[in-house]
Parts: C-alpha cells; structure tokens; sequence
C-alpha cells in the first residue's frame, strides 16, 4: 500500500491567468499511486490548473501543496527543487532534436545535479527499458515516430523519480493504438507509486484506463464518475 497523505491537495484555491479569473473555489486531492483525469473543453482550465500545480502560474488565493511545498508562500529560486519531484509530460515533446536519444536523456540528469557518469549511465537504461526504448538510444530524434518520442517525452519525465507526473494532453496526437501503449506506460508507473494527473479530452482512454475523473467546467471543477 502506498502512503495515503495527499501529493496533490487544493482547497478552496482560485485560478488566475494574469488578472483573470479562470478557476474558483478548487477541491483537488491526488494520492501516491493514484490516475486521475481532467477532462473538460478547450479553455476551461485544465492547462492553467496543471500550470498552477507546476508553478507556472502562481497561486493567489486559498490552499495549494504539491509534494510538500506550499504553492501560496513558494520562492522562485526553491522552484527548482520543486520542480524536480515532478514530471511533466506535454503534446509539444520538446526534445533535443540535435542529440539522440540516450544524450536527451543525459542533458536531463546533468543539469539536474547527477555527477557520476555510471550512475547517469545506469539510470539512463533503467528508464529506457521501462518505456521500451531500450536499444533506441543511440538514435535521433528524427528517426523516432510519434509514439516513441512520446515514449522517451515519458522516460525524461521519470528520470528523477519524481512522486507526481502531470500530462497535459499527453496523447492527442496520437492513433488508438500508440495511445494505448502510452496509457499502458502510465499505469505501470502509478503502479510504482507515482501519482499521474492527465488533462484530456479523449473518453476513450479514460473509459478504458478507469480512474478518478474531475471535470473543468463553467469557472470550476467536480469529481465525476463517468464522463461522455
């Protein structure tokens, strides 16, 4: 069993983008281990509530902690640190198309502090087999197809071992098949503990792929059990 204290809680939180209201009155509540999906139209809040989550967008008004960290009193310079118990996983994959794969990777754990080129090493084909990318790595980025790349968008994500990834829309460029696989992928990895937040619009995954659902709408959101 995994540790029931919330990684993500929102309480009575308020949502802006600049001056604007976008969100209200927010109950949020993730747990280690847990898949839970935003769904909601384009522009009902998904984007700027997982911007809020990561920092992006600070928080203004209510109760936010991520991980541990207070969203209200943050600092920028610990944002960092924070950021570094977080995966984050976007439809812009944001790869390094002049490095291959395994060197993506390896920029990632450099810039976050690991010294030790055999523990860089070893991580580096931990997670690789994980997302069955294992003997991809010595190609470019431009030899992968799209499911790949968001195979290794996934790897980068869990390199740190970070307790919460948070996808916005993680397969919506994607066919039915390649989904699956990915959403495959994020199962095993709340299996190992991580919690997985995933903003989308795509019912089939999450009628497929049960898990808590909240929904974005009208400047709020509620918990739902089915969506359609």
């Amino acid at each position: 069993m995994f540790d029931t204290t919330p990684v993500i809680e929102l309480k009575n939180a308020f949502i802006f983008q600049g001056e604007n209201l976008i969100l209200q009155n927010v109950e949020l509540k993730v747990s280690s281990g847990e898949l839970v999906y935003m769904v909601g139209k384009t522009g009902s809040g998904k984007s700027s509530l997982l911007k809020t989550l990561y920092a992006d967008i600070p928080l203004k008004e209510g109760f936010g902690k991520v991980t541990g960290y207070n969203l209200l009193k943050i600092k920028r310079n610990t944002i960092p640190f924070f950021r570094r118990k977080l995966g984050i996983v976007f439809q812009d994959f944001n790869l390094l198309s002049d490095r291959n794969v395994y060197q993506n990777l390896w920029f990632v754990l450099e810039a976050t502090g690991w010294k030790k080129k055999v523990d860089i090493d070893s991580r580096i084909n931990e997670v690789l087999k994980l997302v069955g990318l294992g003997s991809k790595g010595f190609k470019m980025i431009f030899e992968l197809s799209g499911g790949e790349q968001q195979r290794l968008v996934i790897a980068r994500a869990i390199l740190n071992k970070p307790e919460v990834i948070l996808a916005d829309e993680p397969t919506g460029n994607l066919d039915p098949e390649i989904t699956d696989d990915i959403m495959r992928l994020l199962n095993t990895i709340c299996d190992k503990g991580t919690a997985v937040l995933i903003a989308t619009h795509d019912y089939r995954i999450i009628n497929k792929f049960p898990g808590k659902i909240y929904r974005c709408e009208e400047g709020r959101i509620e918990e739902v059990r089915f969506v359609g």
